[in-house]
C-alpha cells in the first residue's frame, strides 16, 4: 500500500472522528446562537441569525451517522461507500459555506437595526411587563444601563415618573444603590447598545471561525476520497499490484 493511500486513509479516518466530535460541538454552537437570540429577541428584529443556527444544528444531527459511514467505507475501500461519503462531505461543505455567508451578512446588519429596536423597547419599560424583564435581563447580564449610556433613561416614561433608573442598572454587590443619577459610582454607566453589539459580533465571529475550520477539513476530506478511489480503480484495472 503506497504512501498516498495510507495518507488518504489516515485523513479520512481522522475526518470520521472529527465528524463525531464536530457534531457535538456544532450542536453546542448552534444552540448558543439560538439561546442568544431568545434572550435578546426583543432587540433583534431580523431573524436571519436563526437561519445560520438552524443550518448548524441540522448539520450536527447527521454527523454521527456520516462519521460511521466514512470510517467503514475507508477501512473497506468500498467504492460505493466512499462515493456516498464524498457526496455527504460535499453537501455538508456547501451547507457550511451557506451558513458562513449568512452569518457574515447578518453580522453586518446588526448595527443599523439595533438602535431603533432598543430605544422602542426601553421606552416601554414599566418594571412589570415582558419588555421590562427583557431590559432588566440585558442590563444585568451585560452590566450596562440605557441605550447609549445611563443618561438615556432620562428620556423615558419610567424616569419621568420615578426620577431613577431601574435597579438592574446598579453594579453588582451594591446594596446601597437606589438608581438615582447622582450616584454614578454605583451604576453601570456604559450603554447597552455598544455592549450588545460587541457581544453579538463576538458570538457570530466565533461561529464563523468554527464553520470555516470545519469547512477546510471537509475540503481535504473530499481530496482524500478522490485519491483513494483513483488508486483503488488503478489496482483493480491491473496497473498497480494489490499491495504495492
Amino acid at each position: 500500500m503506497d504512501c498516498g493511500i495510507i495518507t488518504s486513509k489516515t485523513v479520512l479516518l481522522f475526518l470520521s472522528l472529527i465528524f463525531w466530535a464536530a457534531g457535538a460541538f456544532m450542536a453546542y454552537v448552534g444552540a448558543s446562537i439560538v439561546k442568544t437570540y431568545n434572550n435578546f429577541d426583543s432587540f433583534i428584529q431580523d431573524r436571519s441569525i436563526l437561519i445560520s443556527a438552524t443550518i448548524i444544528i441540522g448539520i450536527s444531527v447527521f454527523m454521527l451517522i456520516f462519521g460511521l459511514v466514512g470510517c467503514c467505507s475507508t477501512i473497506r475501500e468500498s467504492k460505493l461507500g466512499l462515493s456516498c461519503f464524498f457526496l455527504i462531505i460535499m453537501v455538508i461543505f456547501a451547507a457550511e459555506v451557506a451558513a458562513l455567508v449568512c452569518t457574515f451578512i447578518f453580522r453586518g446588519m446588526i448595527n443599523p437595526n439595533l438602535n431603533n429596536s432598543m430605544a422602542e423597547i426601553f421606552s416601554k419599560y414599566d418594571g412589570e411587563n415582558a419588555d421590562s424583564k427583557t431590559v432588566d435581563y440585558l442590563q444585568t447580564q451585560l452590566q450596562c444601563c440605557g441605550v447609549q449610556n445611563y443618561t438615556s433613561w432620562t428620556n423615558t416614561t419610567w424616569f419621568s415618573r420615578n426620577s431613577t433608573v431601574p435597579l438592574s442598572c446598579c453594579k453588582l454587590n451594591t446594596s446601597s444603590c437606589t438608581g438615582r443619577l447622582d450616584q454614578p459610582d454605583l451604576l453601570n454607566t456604559q450603554g447597552c447598545q455598544v455592549k450588545l453589539t460587541n457581544f453579538l459580533h463576538e458570538s457570530l465571529s466565533y461561529a464563523m471561525l468554527v464553520i470555516l475550520g470545519f469547512a477546510i477539513i471537509k475540503f481535504f476530506g473530499m481530496l482524500s476520497v478522490c485519491v483513494i478511489t483513483c488508486r483503488s480503480n488503478n489496482r483493480r484495472n491491473g496497473y498497480e499490484a494489490m499491495y504495492g
